[in-house]
């Protein structure tokens, strides 16, 4: 078998979480809504594949975080695509996940591909929690040694949905609704992986995300939850 070369990947969770910022989430959100996942409080979601008919689903995923500022392109935007406006928050979150799990270091540089993910981000710094996102981008030298080897990936996405928790706890709670209108959903695919020489290979992918889409507004990425909810 061909031994793979480093890939950048979004099925692990690196970073903990302050004290402050879980106080934050837990300020910010009923606590049912949030599960508890050792150093980190994961959003859970609503629904099962769409959004219910008139009805909203937020819940917080996230506090302000800075452990990596976005720096802005120096020449051109890579090959990281624009936000769409969208403001139904399964349909976004497709968006994102595909996003997310795509790249290509043979004409995108680490600040493009950072850049191009911060674009997708809520501007309310009360709830972005940009490390959640930034943390899963390799570090410059594995950067580089992916871009020596003209490694990029391309993503599909199967299926997202709200998680059920999540819908339990709007049910529960429904005043909370309106706080802060921030959806967890839970987006699975497949993330393909080539590189020079005719390298490659394919892996599953699963992630919980938090969009922000306030009514009227389009939607943004909040963060990548530590753990994929069911």
């Amino acid at each position: 078998m061909r031994k793979r070369s480093p890939a950048l990947s979004l099925s692990s969770y690196g970073t903990g979480w302050s004290a402050n910022r879980r106080i934050a989430i837990v300020a910010a959100v009923v606590a049912v809504l949030l599960v508890i996942a050792g150093i980190a409080a994961v959003v859970t979601g609503s629904g099962n594949g769409q959004r219910a008919p008139d009805t909203a689903a937020p819940a917080p995923a996230g506090s302000p975080s800075a452990s990596e500022a976005a720096p802005e392109p120096s020449s051109g935007p890579g090959s990281v695509p624009t936000p769409p406006q969208i403001s139904e928050p399964v349909a976004y979150a497709r968006a994102a996940a595909q996003m997310l799990w795509s790249y290509d270091t043979r004409d995108t540089s680490r600040d493009q591909q950072l850049a191009g993910m911060r674009a997708w981000m809520t501007k309310e710094s009360t709830y972005a929690d940009w490390a959640s996102v930034s943390g899963h981008v390799p570090d410059p030298l594995l950067w580089s040694r992916m871009a020596d080897q003209k490694q990029h990936a391309r993503a599909t996405v199967a299926e997202a949905h709200y998680p059920a928790a999540f819908q339990q706890a709007l049910a529960e709670n429904p005043s909370e609704i309106t706080k802060a209108y921030i959806y967890a959903v839970t987006v699975t695919g497949k993330q393909s992986i080539a590189w020079q020489k005719g390298g490659g290979g394919a892996e599953e992918r699963a992630v919980t995300l938090a969009m922000q889409c306030r009514p009227s507004s389009n939607c943004s990425l909040v963060a990548i939850a530590p753990r994929v909810a069911p």
